[in-house]
C-alpha cells in the first residue's frame, strides 16, 4: 500500500496525529520531547483510499541519551521510502529554526510534502500561516489532533494525492492474479533449485552448473499447470554471511530473501544425499519467522541410499526431516530428481493442494470451541510472582486475501494479560488447533491481546 510519512520536530504533535489517522492509540504522546524514536506504521483509517502511516522519531533535537543520530536516521528512511510526507510544525509556538532547517530539507524531497500545522484549536490561531509560508511548502493544514479539528480537510487532501497510487494498487492485484501462485524457489547453493526448475518447465532456462553460486539474482518464470498459473521465482543459494565473498554475493542474498517475503510460498529445496545442514535449518527459520506457506522438496532423492528399497529410503527419510527441520514441522515434503525428472510434477500439485488448503477457514464458533476446549482439558500454569492465570476471552480469525494468493490467518486471542501467555502454552494451542484443522503448508499465527471481560459483555 502506500506509505505517508509523518516527520517533524519534537512534541509538534506528530504521534497524536498518527493515533487519530489510525483510529486508535498506537504511539505514546507525551509532552516530554522524543519519546518517539523509532518509526511505528499503522493502515490509516480515515482516508478512503488505503494507506499506511508511518510515524517518526522527532528529527533536529539534542537527545540526552544518545539516541539523536538514530532518530535522525529513521526519518530519512521515512522519506526516502514514503509516497506522501506530512509535515508537521506547531501552529501554537510558531515558526523554529529546527523547522526552517527542515523544511528547506523537505524541499528537496521527492514525494509531495504537505504542510500540517498541529494545535490550532480555533480559528484565531489561523493567523500563523503567515510565519510558515517562508517555508515554501505551499498553504498549511491548520488541525487539532488532540480534538479533531480540521481532520476531513487533510485526509481530502491525502485522498487526492493517493489517488494515482491507490489505482496502481489495484493494477498490481490484478497482475498478481495473472501470475498465480509465486513460488520461490530457495535453498542453499547446489541443491538443485535450477535443475528443479527446469525440469518442471521441461526447458533449459535456468543456468545449471557443478559449480556452487551461479545463479546470482532472482529471475521470474511463468508457467502454467492443470489450467493454474504459476510463476516460479528462481532464487540464488543463501550461504551464511561470513562465507559471502563479494558484494555481488551480499546483494544476490538479499534478493533472494526479498524473494521470499514477496512469494505466496517458499519451496526449500534440500539435497538430500548430502543430508539437511545448519544453512538448510537457518533458512527454514527465516521462512518460518517471515510467516510464509512452504513445502519442502527433498531433491536428489535418487542418490540417497540407492541400493536400499525405496520403501525404507522413504521412511528414513521421513524421520530425517521430522527430526533436523521439526520447528517447520507445519511444511509439507515431496521427493524428487531433478536431474531425472522424477517426480517434479508433485511440487505443483502439493502447491495446489497447499493453497486450496488455506481456503478453507473454521468458523468463529468453531475457532472458539477448539481453543476453549484446550483451556479446559489443559489450562495453562499460574504465573509464579503473580499467581494469576491466562483466561481467553474470545477468538477470532484475522485474514486479508487481497494480497496473496495464499493466505496466512492470524488466530487473534482476546486474554486477560497477554503477558502470562508462556510460549510453551502457545505452542500447545498450536498444536490443538493443527489437530482440529491440519492445514498442510500452512503456519499458524497467533496475536494475544490484553482486554477487559466487560469489553465482550453484551449491553
Amino acid at each position: 500500500m502506500p506509505t505517508v510519512a509523518i516527520v517533524g520536530r519534537p512534541n509538534v504533535g506528530k504521534s497524536a496525529i498518527f493515533n487519530r489517522l489510525a483510529g486508535r492509540r498506537i504511539a505514546i504522546v507525551h509532552d516530554q520531547p522524543g519519546v518517539t524514536r523509532d518509526r511505528i506504521s499503522a493502515p490509516c483509517t480515515l482516508t478512503n483510499h488505503p494507506c499506511t502511516i508511518i510515524d517518526t522519531g522527532g528529527i533536529g533535537a539534542s537527545l540526552d541519551d544518545g539516541f539523536g543520530a538514530q532518530v535522525q536516521i529513521e526519518a530519512d528512511i521515512a522519506m526516502e521510502t514514503a509516497d506522501l510526507i506530512l509535515f508537521v510544525v506547531d501552529g501554537q509556538e510558531g515558526l523554529s529554526p529546527i523547522d526552517q532547517a527542515l523544511g528547506q530539507k523537505l524541499r528537496k524531497a521527492k514525494p509531495p510534502v504537505r504542510l500540517v500545522l498541529n494545535k490550532v484549536d480555533h480559528d484565531k490561531h489561523e493567523s500563523v500561516y503567515g510565519d510558515f509560508a517562508g517555508l515554501g511548502l505551499g498553504d498549511g493544514i491548520a488541525v487539532s489532533a488532540e480534538h479533531g479539528r480540521n481532520f476531513s480537510l487533510l485526509t481530502e487532501e491525502m485522498d487526492r494525492i493517493l489517488a494515482p497510487l491507490a489505482a496502481e494498487v489495484e493494477a498490481v492485484a490484478e497482475v498478481a492474479e495473472a501470475a498465480g501462485i509465486k513460488l520461490a524457489i530457495v535453498g542453499k547453493p547446489n541443491a538443485g533449485k535450477s535443475s528443479l526448475i527446469n525440469a518442471i518447465l521441461k526447458d533449459e532456462r535456468t543456468i545449471v552448473s557443478e559449480i556452487a553460486g551461479t545463479t546470482r539474482d532472482a529471475v521470474d518464470l511463468p508457467y502454467s499447470f492443470a489450467g493454474e498459473n504459476f510463476t516460479l521465482i528462481d532464487t540464488a543459494g543463501l550461504r551464511p554471511r561470513a562465507k559471502r565473498d563479494s558484494s555481488v554475493e551480499v546483494f544476490s542474498a538479499m534478493r533472494s530473501e526479498k524473494a521470499i517475503r514477496r512469494a505466496d510460498l517458499c519451496v526449500l529445496v534440500i539435497d538430500l544425499a548430502s543430508g539437511i545442514t545448519a544453512m538448510d535449518r537457518k533458512i527454514a527459520q527465516f521462512i518460518m519467522e517471515e510467516k510464509k506457506p512452504c513445502l519442502i522438496v527433498l531433491n536428489k532423492f535418487d542418490l540417497y541410499h540407492p541400493d536400499a528399497p525405496r520403501g525404507a529410503r522413504l521412511e528414513e527419510a521421513t524421520e530425517h526431516v521430522k527430526r533436523e527441520l521439526f520447528f517447520l514441522s507445519y511444511a509439507p515434503f515431496v521427493v524428487t530428481s531433478a536431474k531425472k525428472g522424477q517426480a517434479v510434477d508433485h511440487v505443483l500439485k502439493e502447491s495446489l493442494k497447499i493453497r486450496d488448503s488455506s481456503k478453507n477457514m473454521p468458523s468463529t464458533g468453531a475457532l472458539n470451541r477448539i481453543l476453549h476446549g484446550a483451556f479446559t482439558t489443559n489450562p495453562p500454569p499460574s504465573d509464579r510472582k503473580t499467581a494469576k492465570r491466562l483466561k481467553l476471552y474470545y477468538a477470532t480469525t484475522g485474514l486479508n486475501e487481497k494480497y496473496s494468493v495464499i493466505p496466512v490467518p492470524t488466530l487473534i486471542l482476546f486474554v486477560n494479560d497477554k503477558k502470562l501467555m508462556p510460549a510453551s502454552y502457545e505452542q500447545f494451542l498450536k498444536n490443538k488447533y493443527r489437530e482440529k484443522h491440519p492445514a498442510p503448508g500452512i503456519p499458524v499465527v497467533l496475536s494475544v491481546r490484553s482486554r477487559d471481560r466487560r469489553d465482550f459483555i453484551e449491553k
